[in-house]
């Protein structure tokens, strides 16, 4: 996640974005430039050795267009290449990364004469993993700090001159993901923004004597500035004015969201801002966030309106951005900003995407894919979809308010067994093409023979596991549905059982795939096992739905009494 002292002229950005998005192997997901900040933030992700490829590529063409003697920006910075830090995704360590990290930065320095510090995970020194410490005097610091071993870059270090008056220096490192935002106030004063973000900041303010304002600052028995701590764990911010929106803002850098989650520190900043008169009138998230991060702060609003959190995601991401104003200055949209969307962009197309029309059309044509295992989910999700939906009714009924909280978690619960069963209905579409595939294996000569009927086999039991696995899923539905028929409201209990009906429906049409796929598998033992696991679990269906439709006739005849 680079960033570049450049954020006004696009052919600029344009021109380092080129070079990542060439390097084979590297997906760019985000460029987010700033006019005010004159800084552009580029996410892009990819293995390993091609991001570590692409990131040099781009420093070396910052270096070349950006001439830092001439760079003005809200923002703190040294280089044209200002921090370049490389972020753990999956399937690698933060110190796999940190490695990754401190040979960048050796390369950076010695094919390009771009001087480099190490920072957080990968830091050669233990002062050195705070940023700020790195880049303490910024770029107009440089002529004092390469002459000085003590503060001399971790790599290419050398006195300043005309190569490093231009470029200036970067600082390479290796952090978990991180969160940048600002937060928007109805103010215009760098000061008073400026106070917020020491009110909050983990670092906090200077101790004074006397006037807390102007006073002297206090000083320790080494000489060090007493710092009075601020009320958020695990972040940096700043105060500033952006002329581009006429707003002051507070800059703040989360490096941990599992310490401090952006809705805490938007909780936080606001009442720092109402306790100095002013407010915050929304939020701006710089580059990307991940969608947990969403998730977890529409809930938590949700929970503040004692409102049930268990809908769909996307109604909880809707209001946390209602909540924190994402689209105060401008439209947010999380297809653009979360991570976990840009990197399931290109996934192959799945049935869930579908219209409810075009499932069923889908599945109206001569191809024999989906077929009733994907039906058969289908139906034991809109089963936890019906028990959800009567949860939440409760949760909102007049009179029950005192309740929200039981009926949520029950909705909570309902939407994880649908979300469950959801990716059953694409599992076992492919489970079916996957025994397609087995048999279009070459068969031409005996050890092709011996693969293909061990590739056919492997595939039919997988496909006979997963339709099981729908039948256990689809299990869930059942206690959903019976505690809303005997606690929800009672307007809604035909609800509850039509989801029972469903859940029934799944279940029995899950076995029948079990049960088919098993007479095709080679391994007696293991066919019959699953035939009798499915046999069982389809009587224990038929019982639980009898008992909830029990309860279901039973409510509505008292209510036409």
């Amino acid at each position: 996640m680079p960033n570049f002292s450049e954020g006004r002229d696009m052919g600029v950005i344009r021109q380092i974005t080129d070079v990542i998005e060439q390097t084979e192997g590297v997906k760019l997901l985000d460029v987010d430039p700033g006019e005010a900040t004159n800084r552009t933030v580029v996410t892009f992700v990819g293995e390993p050795e091609a991001v570590v490829e692409a990131a040099f590529k781009a420093v070396k063409v910052a270096g070349e267009l950006i001439d830092m003697s001439r760079h003005h920006g809200a923002h703190p910075r040294m280089g044209a290449t200002d921090v370049l830090p490389i972020v753990p995704v999956s399937g690698i360590t933060l110190e796999e990364c940190a490695q990754l990290a401190r040979q960048l930065a050796r390369r950076i320095a010695d094919e390009l004469a771009i001087p480099c510090y190490c920072y957080e995970a990968a830091a050669l020194k233990p002062e050195r993993k705070n940023l700020a410490v790195c880049r303490a005097g910024e770029y107009e610091a440089l002529p004092e700090k390469l002459s000085c071993p003590e503060k001399a870059p971790d790599f290419g270090a050398r006195p300043f001159d005309d190569g490093v008056a231009r470029t200036g220096c970067t600082t390479v490192g290796a952090r978990d993901f991180l969160i940048a935002v600002n937060f928007n106030l109805n103010s215009t004063s760098t000061r008073r923004a400026n106070a917020i973000a020491f009110d909050v900041r983990e670092k906090g303010r200077p101790r004074r004597e006397g006037n807390a304002i102007t006073g002297k600052p206090v000083k320790d028995e080494n000489g060090k500035t007493v710092m009075i701590p601020g009320t958020l764990k695990a972040t940096k911010a700043i105060g500033w004015h952006i002329e581009e929106y006429g707003i002051a803002q507070v800059s703040m850098n989360i490096t941990d969201i599992n310490v401090t989650p952006l809705h805490a520190a938007f909780d936080e900043v606001c009442r720092c801002a109402q306790n100095r008169g002013l407010r915050v009138t929304g939020t701006e998230i710089v580059g990307l966030v991940p969608e947990r991060t969403l998730i977890e702060a529409g809930k938590h609003f949700l929970r503040k309106q004692c409102r049930s959190v268990g809908i769909p995601k996307e109604d909880i991401i809707k209001i946390a951005v209602k909540s924190m104003g994402l689209d105060d200055l401008k439209p947010f949209e999380p297809k653009e900003k979360v991570v976990e969307y840009l990197l399931d962009a290109d996934a192959r197309s799945k049935l869930t995407g579908l219209t409810v029309k075009g499932f069923a059309d889908e599945t109206a044509r001569e191809s024999p894919a989906p077929g009733g295992g994907s039906v058969a989910a289908y139906m034991g999700a809109l089963g936890a979809a019906l028990g959800t939906m009567v949860a939440n009714l409760s949760a909102h009924k007049p009179g029950w308010d005192d309740r929200w909280e039981e009926f949520s978690n029950l909705a909570e619960q309902g939407i994880a067994i649908e979300q469950e069963l959801l990716h059953l209905v694409d599992d076992d579409t492919e489970a079916f093409n996957k025994i397609m595939a087995a048999f279009g294996m070459p068969k031409a000569t005996d050890d092709d023979k011996a693969r293909r009927a061990e590739a056919i086999e492997a595939a039919t039991l997988f496909a006979a596991q997963v339709p099981l696995t729908t039948m256990k899923a689809a299990m869930k539905v059942f206690p959903l549905c019976r505690a809303m028929a005997e606690n929800g409201n009672p307007s809604s209990v035909s609800d509850a059982g039509v989801g029972a009906l469903a859940a029934r429906a799944a279940v029995i049409g899950a076995a029948l795939n079990v049960k088919i796929n098993a007479a095709s598998l080679r391994d007696r033992a293991a066919a019959q096992a699953l035939t009798a696991e499915a046999t069982a679990l389809t009587e224990q269906a038929k019982a639980e739905e009898a008992t909830i439709i029990e309860i279901v006739e039973r409510t509505i005849t008292k209510m036409t009494l």
